[in-house]
């Protein structure tokens, strides 16, 4: 049994984020079922790289200083992005 966190986090286990290919840095939406909540992974990581892009663009302080997470962005956000990488390239080898 699962443990919701005084944060409202909860851990997948592990059997369940391995059949679901859930990997760190997959974006999952979470909605309400018939008084379930229901957790699904995105289903395009492409498009999750292209948002997560366009998010670090609009965040910059200075749009046209923007530079692509391959030329030195937020550490964090290109650890991320290549873990949605590495999620797909392993959906794509299933």
């Amino acid at each position: 049994m699962v443990k919701v966190d005084s944060k409202g986090r909860i851990v997948l286990p592990q059997e369940v984020r391995e059949r679901l290919g859930i990997t760190p840095g997959t974006e999952v939406d979470i909605h309400e079922e018939e008084g379930k909540a229901v957790v699904e992974p995105e289903d395009d990581p492409e498009r999750v790289i292209e948002r997560m892009d366009q998010l670090v663009e609009e965040t910059s302080p200075k749009q046209s200083e923007t530079t692509s997470l391959e030329e030195g962005a937020d550490p964090i956000a290109r650890k991320h992005r290549e873990a949605v990488r590495r999620g797909a390239e392993k959906a794509d080898d299933e």
